[in-house]
């Protein structure tokens, strides 16, 4: 199972999301007036909703590039789709919890982009962390098989 490319993706994102999900967490209304466990739980929740989004991003990319070790040697149209499917369900999801279910809401700490008003931390972490994901991924890659 370690071998398997969805593994590595699934163990980087969540150790990386879930550092970003608490680093963030001031940037959202009422997260730090949250007791610990409820705070940890609530991270916790949205680090598998990102591990998620990074699945999608990482099946559509294979899909496109017809393999699933295309993280091995990515082209940059690779990582374009990889990083705009991320970000295009984050700007979704945010829209749709921020606007219309109102399940959270941002602090004023928050800067918004528009043209959705979604709040500049959630891009920031799907600019970055999938980046640095498959450099990690690429890294679990046997020597023989890199390049």
């Amino acid at each position: 199972m370690a071998r398997l490319p969805e593994f590595s993706l699934i163990v980087f994102s969540f150790l990386l999301h879930f550092v970003w999900e608490f680093w963030q967490a001031p940037t959202y209304a009422g997260m730090i007036d949250l007791n610990h466990w409820d705070g940890i739980k609530l991270c916790s929740s949205a680090t598998f909703g990102d591990v998620g989004f990074a699945l999608v991003a990482f099946w559509i990319t294979s899909a496109a590039a017809r393999t699933r070790h295309w993280f091995e040697a990515p082209k940059a149209w690779q990582t374009l789709v990889f990083l705009g499917v991320g970000i295009a369900l984050t700007v979704g999801f945010e829209y749709y919890y921020t606007n219309i279910s109102q399940r959270w809401t941002y602090s004023d700490l928050m800067p918004l982009v528009p043209p959705f008003g979604t709040g500049l931390s959630p891009l920031l972490q799907w600019a970055f962390i999938p980046v640095a994901v498959l450099w990690f991924m690429r890294r679990q890659v046997p020597a023989d098989r890199r390049d």
